[in-house]
């Protein structure tokens, strides 16, 4: 590295390139031999008994997770390495064609002024770029590598024992072992019916909500907006704790009121079916305001002139809404509501604080009849520590993110149009 150009008079980036090659052939032939054996073995020895000088002392093992993460970033750095060397060479055969042109290779100010003028851009996205890929795109990478080894309590928890690769074995347990597999589809299942449920009714509660502030005959519409925006200005760990305390069992205010009618309270939050009521109500109490915003601001936008075509030809309040409002609603906000049920299968907040998961189910491992996938995986990992199953819980909640939201986005008519345009 730096040779090229040296050879072709670059001197001062020859030599600056040349240093940090030496520097990093250093640091690879010291560290990339460790790292590859750490990540293949993840260590031979744990803690262990030994006599030292006659006297029985615990001799500290390998640390199979250290091991990993090391040489995860050794690796990383050996691509970083690679790209640059690449580069290197890739300038050093252009300024050997501008010699063989009778032209002057470029000085290091010419090169200065190309990094941080011509390419601005990319030299001060670079920083942000390495930030991301140590603590974003390495963090995923270590938890996809942790979903094919035996790291979980109580047996496999470093440094008292090692951990092994065990290939495909947590997902073949977790789709297929009976133990497994129940509570999985079972979490899974109220998952997939929390994110459809959360999604239609917030969004389309929303625009009801939104259909009829805007109608004409409506007086105040400002005061309706705020009275019904402040569900949505209350920081959400607030809204949900005060609605948790409402249904909270005999003594809750709601099952309260009930009783001063003659009627029986209902359980809400101890009952499997009525916990799932619940956590879908309030979350509508949470999540309609802001589909009301959205909403609103789309409306704002229709033309007028079309109701008022709409009503020389004759048409009804019904067929104005679903030929005009819902096709514009739908192609302004069609991305956006993908997000949104992108974000209920992961809406940890809406679960996890009004009802922790719960009730119990005695059949199921770890997790409770309102868990979605995201909080059984927060059980698993913080309450079991059963990282591996964590892991693969993680892998497949983004496997099924990843392609609806893909799937549906390039369906819509609103990314068809965009191509369209470009």
């Amino acid at each position: 590295m730096g040779l090229g150009q040296l050879y072709n008079r670059q001197w001062m980036k020859g030599i600056i390139l040349t240093v940090i090659g030496a520097g990093s052939l250093y640091f690879f032939f010291n560290n990339l031999g460790d790292a590859l054996w750490g990540i293949t073995t993840l260590g031979e020895q744990g803690n262990r008994f030994e006599k030292v000088d006659g006297l029985t002392k615990l001799v500290p093992g390998d640390h199979s997770i250290n091991l990993l993460i090391e040489g995860l970033i050794v690796l990383i750095l050996l691509a970083l390495y690679l790209i640059a060397y690449y580069a290197n060479i890739k300038n050093a055969y252009n300024a050997g064609k501008q010699r063989d042109l009778g032209e002057k290779p470029n000085t290091m100010k010419d090169t200065l002024n190309y990094i941080f003028e011509v390419k601005f851009a990319q030299s001060f996205l670079t920083l942000p770029a390495f930030g991301i890929l140590f603590f974003t795109v390495m963090p995923i990478i270590f938890m996809v590598m942790l979903a094919f080894t035996n790291y979980s309590a109580p047996n496999n928890l470093p440094p008292a024992k090692l951990v092994d690769w065990v290939g495909f074995e947590t997902f073949t347990s977790l789709v297929a072992l009976k133990s497994w597999s129940h509570t999985f589809y079972g979490v899974l299942t109220w998952t997939l019916i929390w994110a459809v449920l959360a999604t239609v009714t917030t969004y389309f509660g929303g625009m009801l909500v939104a259909l009829l502030i805007q109608q004409k005959g409506i007086r105040f519409k400002g005061m309706w907006r705020v009275i019904l925006i402040i569900p949505y200005a209350i920081p959400q760990l607030i809204s949900l704790l005060v609605m948790r305390n409402l249904f909270n069992g005999q003594f809750g205010p709601i099952n309260q009121y009930f009783k001063y009618f003659g009627l029986n309270g209902l359980p809400w939050l101890t009952d499997p079916f009525w916990a799932k009521v619940t956590v879908i109500v309030v979350n509508m109490w949470v999540g309609i305001p802001v589909s009301m915003l959205l909403i609103m601001s789309v409306l704002t936008t229709i033309p007028k002139d079309l109701y008022e075509a709409a009503e020389v030809d004759g048409a009804s309040g019904y067929q104005k809404f679903r030929i005009i409002t819902l096709p514009m609603i739908l192609f302004s906000t069609a991305p956006v509501l993908i997000t949104q049920f992108a974000g209920n299968i992961n809406n940890f907040n809406a679960i996890f604080l009004l009802t922790n998961g719960n009730p119990v189910v005695g059949d199921y491992q770890y997790a409770g009849a309102t868990d979605l996938l995201v909080t059984w995986l927060y059980k698993l990992t913080l309450d079991q520590q059963r990282y591996n199953m964590a892991s693969a819980v993680g892998i497949i909640i983004f496997l099924i993110i990843a392609s609806f939201s893909i799937y549906n986005y390039r369906r819509s008519r609103s990314f068809r149009e965009e191509d369209m345009i470009q």
